[in-house]
């Protein structure tokens, strides 16, 4: 529980709920949800262990919704800017549902299970949402919210020996692409995919074999829980975006840096040109630029800087605010990434953030901080 307004809100739990606490974790509120933002070791060490080894996270307050009937693709098409036509049977692709100006409802996994039929992986934050926006735009296709669903989170270099160990026909799946699979008795949807950068999996899973599956991971000794403060952590040094945070309705995919997630039949002079909502804001922002873009910042002193922090330039001028921020584990050093005027987005651009009164200097920095290692065979 709660209290907010000095009214009571309960939160929601995942099927897991009961083992974070069995594992020690620190329960906190999120997205509806209560959620282990860490576990006994903290967040550095949990951080550090997902680089190394593999970190199992729960993120079951994730909605899962699939989408089926004749013309699917076509009308899925008209509210994300990919090419889902061209996807292959079990391929998975990152996209952004947009609205009518041109900016970010959301951003989602998308994977075609088969013809007319696919599989979407949207934020907590978001899924309510998401899901009546779907149901508005698509009313002729039969819309399911997977409310009796898990999914757990596999990721680091060691993923692959436990997942293979259980199934081992996983060590030939790529980077965004999945199958159906039998895990220590559960039959599973799993994608290699993932949001800290490095390689591994997301598990789709019954809700009431949940635990069963994540006691099983656990068992081996890679694996150890990870909260919810070392996935942030780990997002960043990796430059992915947090929605609600780095994107928003009010953010563009241009400005935001998201470029390559519009798919090249899908832009100007491409043989599927536009047909999403916001299609022509875009499209413009693409061909002409646009004023502002999300950019990665070198901290170049020790203290951290968080998000809503201003950026300035060398006269002082507000040209930009921080969107997030921290301490980045696996560099002993402080990054950050936030927005700036075009002109200011240069690499190597050097500005100043406001921080309680002082000016902290920065320069902007290419992202990821942290090499990714998505496995592409």
């Amino acid at each position: 529980m709660v209290i907010s307004n000095n009214e009571t809100i309960k939160l929601k739990a995942t099927p897991l709920k009961e083992l974070h606490v069995e594992l020690g974790a620190r329960m906190v509120p999120f997205a509806g949800y209560e959620m282990p933002v860490n576990y006994t070791d903290g967040i550095k060490i949990e951080h550090l262990h997902t680089r190394k080894n593999a970190g199992l996270f729960d993120v079951s307050h994730m909605g899962q919704i699939i989408i089926t009937g004749n013309g699917a693709t076509q009308a899925l098409e008209s509210l994300v800017p990919v090419d889902l036509e061209a996807l292959d049977v079990n391929q998975q692709i990152y996209a952004l549902l947009t609205n009518d100006q041109g900016g970010i409802l959301d951003d989602l996994m998308i994977v075609r299970l088969s013809k007319n039929c696919f599989f979407l992986v949207v934020n907590a934050d978001c899924k309510e949402k998401d899901l009546e926006h779907l149901r508005n735009n698509l009313e002729d296709l039969d819309i399911d919210w997977l409310d009796n669903r898990a999914l757990l989170a596999l990721q680091g270099p060691k993923a692959i020996n436990v997942m293979q160990e259980l199934a081992p026909a996983l060590k030939e799946l790529l980077f965004m692409s999945g199958c159906c699979v039998n895990l220590a008795g559960i039959d599973c949807y799993v994608t290699r995919s993932g949001y800290t950068g490095e390689d591994g999996f997301e598990i789709s899973v019954p809700a009431d074999s949940a635990a069963i599956l994540a006691k099983k991971l656990l068992s081996f000794k890679q694996v150890k829980a990870i909260g919810l403060g070392a996935r942030d952590s780990l997002r960043l040094e990796a430059g992915l975006c947090l929605y609600g945070q780095d994107i928003d309705s009010t953010t563009s995919p241009v400005q935001a840096s998201l470029v390559w997630s519009i798919s090249k039949s899908r832009r100007t002079y491409g043989k599927k040109c536009g047909g999403f909502l916001g299609s022509k804001t875009i499209l413009e922002e693409l061909d002409h630029g646009t004023k502002k873009k999300r950019i990665g910042l070198k901290v170049l002193g020790k203290a951290p800087i968080r998000e809503g922090a201003e950026l300035v330039n060398s006269e002082g001028k507000v040209i930009g605010i921080v969107t997030s921020g921290g301490f980045g584990p696996s560099l002993n050093a402080p990054i950050a990434m936030g927005y700036v005027e075009i002109k200011y987005s240069n690499i190597g651009e050097e500005l100043g953030a406001l921080v309680r009164g002082k000016i902290l200097a920065v320069s902007v920095q290419k992202m990821p901080f942290v090499p990714r290692r998505y496995f592409r065979g």
